[in-house]
């Protein structure tokens, strides 16, 4: 198995994606937009991925938050509201805030899981600060990060109940990224004091069973590699002050905030620590060239991800969709206008 999970080029599998997969082995698969037509497609889909490889807990993975970044649309799925209504409704209920959105990130799992998907990439435990680039915004769930690790956690269990795996990212912090990291590499001065606020809903949620890393540089732990290709920040930030010993991944290698190209970035991160090298685009050039770039799999790096797939329990009595979206609608009632 190699470390790396690979995109697709379409809405099937072609017959060069199907050889090279099977020769390649990767340890699993993100879907976009590009993939995905209605359900019934979508399942062959995922289908197809797992008979390809013989494994029922195959890592199909998505960014499915709600809001802006949402791959699977309405009308065919339901529409979720991005992070930042769930800290509105904290400012004036707390309690309620944390039932929503566990709620919320139930009716997603189900909606994944319907459809052959093992894991979201939610929740951002990404600490907004005032000034920076709006690429987190509303994506997130506010600037204090007691609230953000609340929500963060009730996200996660709601995934898990619902049959989904979630990724706490982007650690070590975006919060304050200055610039779009799909563009250009964010560099954060911050000093190691301010830097704790960034680190410590990762921190508490540090048993999450995955996590994605950030492409920004943090001056203070590494002035010259971003976090994802910094054993800096990997080791002594990520693994041993945050304590995540969880399935570590970076985040997309083909974001304009790194430099080089893709096989040796995909080396490069998985030699700094990553368990896992993130490839979106589904071009068949760059696949290849990272299957001969990395290693197979290390033993400590097959065991997390064999770990955090078995996190959840898939299947069992499940509450209906409606009566979840119907829970979370009216808790969001005094901040929905």
């Amino acid at each position: 198995m190699k470390p790396v999970i690979f995109g697709l080029a379409g809405e099937t599998l072609t017959p060069d994606e199907r050889a090279f997969f099977v020769e390649a082995e990767p340890a699993g698969y993100i879907l976009f937009k590009r993939n995905i037509v209605d359900r019934a497609q979508l399942r062959a889909l995922t289908d197809d991925l797992r008979a390809l490889h013989g494994r029922d807990d195959l890592l199909i993975m998505i960014d499915q938050e709600g809001g802006r970044v949402t791959r699977m649309q309405s009308p065919v799925w339901p529409s979720f509201p991005p992070g930042a209504i769930f800290d509105r409704l904290y400012d004036v209920a707390p309690s309620s805030a944390i039932a929503a959105a566990r709620a919320n990130a139930r009716a997603i799992a189900l909606t994944l899981a319907e459809v052959g998907i093992t894991v979201d990439a939610l929740p951002l435990l990404d600490v907004r600060q005032e000034g920076a680039s709006n690429i987190m915004g509303d994506r997130t769930f506010g600037a204090d990060p007691m609230r953000v690790a609340a929500l963060g956690r009730a996200v996660l269990e709601g995934l898990a109940e619902g049959g989904v795996v979630g990724i706490v990212k982007h650690i070590p912090g975006h919060g304050r990224a200055l610039v779009d990291s799909h563009l250009e590499l964010p560099v954060v001065d911050a000093d190691l004091n301010a830097l704790e606020t960034d680190i410590a809903p990762f921190r508490t949620l540090k048993n999450a069973p995955m996590g994605m890393t950030a492409h920004v540089v943090y001056t203070e732990w590494d002035a010259e590699r971003p976090a994802t290709l910094s054993p800096t920040v990997i080791g002594e930030i990520i693994r041993r002050r945050i304590g995540f010993d969880g399935l570590l991944m970076s985040d997309d290698l083909d974001m304009k905030a790194l430099k080089g190209s893709i096989p040796e970035l995909a080396a490069g991160v998985v030699a700094a620590g990553c368990d896992l090298a993130l490839n979106c685009f589904g071009k068949m050039d760059d696949m290849v060239g990272i299957a001969a770039a990395l290693p197979e799999i290390s033993a400590v790096s097959r065991a997390r991800l064999d770990r955090a797939m078995a996190s959840v329990t898939r299947g069992g009595d499940q509450p209906p969709l409606e009566e979840l979206l119907a829970i979370r609608d009216q808790l969001l009632e005094p901040v929905a206008a």
